[in-house]
């Protein structure tokens, strides 16, 4: 119970730091449109992201897609990715509407990955998460 008190208090902590750096919210987003010209940026579904629940989330040798989110991985996801690396993402909320997630400056609390192409897998927030 204390350990996920801790946990949960770190995330938080996490979370205020980027909203520090000047991180900001989006109120109303749209998914991504689906290029009509040929593009290797294709939005994509996926739910392939460590989330708080994963011991490996907080593993700070494990260099895989973070994301902090109420939501989890229980709602939709639409991603873009360029050679492997995510580029953005987008989470619906419990009423399925779309909020472009938060792409923090690093993979927190990774430690590796960051020599990988395009900086490596990365850690996204939900945007109303942040801002509460």
């Amino acid at each position: 119970m204390v350990a996920a008190a801790r946990r949960f208090a770190f995330v938080v902590a996490l979370v205020l730091f980027g909203a520090a750096l000047g991180i900001g919210s989006a109120a109303a987003d749209e998914w991504p449109p689906i290029p009509n010209y040929p593009t290797p940026i294709v939005p994509y579904e996926t739910k392939a992201f460590l989330t708080p629940g994963d011991l490996d989330y907080w593993n700070p040798l494990v260099s895989k897609d973070r994301l902090t989110s109420p939501f989890g991985t229980s709602t939709k996801i639409v991603c873009t990715s360029f050679h492997g690396v995510t580029l953005e993402c987008w989470q619906a909320d419990q009423n399925g509407n779309p909020h472009k997630l938060i792409k923090l400056p690093f993979n927190f609390p990774s430690i590796t990955g960051w020599q990988l192409p395009g900086g490596g897998p990365g850690h996204f927030v939900y945007p109303f998460f942040a801002a509460n």
